[in-house]
């Protein structure tokens, strides 16, 4: 099998890093070798298969050495569960530079070192709430074959999803990257799963898996432990393996996405009743003010 790099995208804290370790270690489950490259600069990617707080990063670690070419591999690289390899990109102190810089960084690092050889997927972790071209890194740079974008039904999760596709297609015909799909992190907000999937359909897409909310997985992050780890026989744990053999078996299924504009989101969001027309919201508005009096 040839090694497939695949991304998980989404805006912070729609439980992207939370989704992309339990559909790792899922995986792994299935006799496949995973390295996970964390593009975030809170450098959470990689906890809960490590069971620690925070791995150190390559850019903290470049910066101690004096230069990334000072690091050796293992410096940089650490096994978490069932053998998974684990790296954190960083990125710099808060307001200073470029966070996408550290993804570039450690991209090249990782390559130059052999860090790809005798793995079958390497998943990147990145931020999707900034389409800078930093963070763009892993699409642009031909390296993420294929993007799964985490979301929910809450508006500024589908505006983000819908943006990460504007960003799939600006880089589709110059490289082979694809959308492989939406993956719904339940939030239990209106018709959910309805809008999940007619998201998903007008960006040519579908969704992978809807994966409802369920307060286990709470519990074993506070364990710093993916679920498949803290409870192996629960209803969660299935959901997340059922979403990792989705994953596996879309292999060369991803499109080249369609995305909409942001009257078409709104438009879709009134369809589906979660916001209202200004004449609605006015005509609420004067009912509240008549009740009041």
């Amino acid at each position: 099998m040839s090694l497939r790099q695949i991304a998980f995208y989404g805006k912070g804290g729609i439980g992207k890093s939370t989704t992309s370790q339990n559909t790792l270690a899922a995986l792994v489950e299935m006799d496949q070798r995973i390295l996970i490259v964390g593009c975030d600069p809170k450098a959470d990617s990689t906890r809960l298969i490590l069971n620690s707080k925070a791995q150190d990063t390559v850019l903290h670690l470049a910066a101690e050495a004096g230069s990334v070419e000072d690091l050796e591999l293992e410096d940089v690289l650490k096994i978490g569960y069932k053998d998974i390899k684990c790296v954190e990109s960083g990125g710099p102190e808060p307001g200073v530079g470029c966070a996408g810089r550290g993804v570039i960084t450690s991209i090249n690092f990782l390559e130059e070192n052999g860090a790809y050889d005798d793995v079958d997927y390497v998943s990147y972790d990145v931020l999707g709430d900034v389409v800078c071209g930093g963070f763009a890194m892993p699409i642009r740079e031909n390296k993420a074959q294929e993007i799964y974008i985490v979301m929910s039904g809450e508006m500024m999760a589908l505006y983000a999803a819908n943006n990460i596709a504007k960003g799939i297609l600006k880089y589709a015909h110059s490289g082979g990257v694809r959308l492989g799909g939406l993956v719904c992190n339940e939030r239990q907000t209106d018709k959910e799963l309805e809008l999940s999937e007619a998201l998903a359909k007008k960006l040519g897409s579908k969704l992978i898996h809807f994966v409802p909310r369920d307060n286990i997985v709470q519990h074993a992050e506070l364990r710093r432990q993916t679920v498949l780890e803290y409870a192996p026989d629960s209803k969660q744990a299935d959901e997340y393996r059922t979403l990792a053999k989705n994953i596996h078996g879309n292999s060369g299924k991803g499109c080249i996405p369609t995305p909409i504009s942001m009257e078409e989101l709104e438009e879709m969001l009134m369809e589906f009743g979660i916001m209202k027309t200004e004449e609605q919201q006015l005509a609420e508005l004067q009912a509240k003010e008549a009740a009041a009096k």
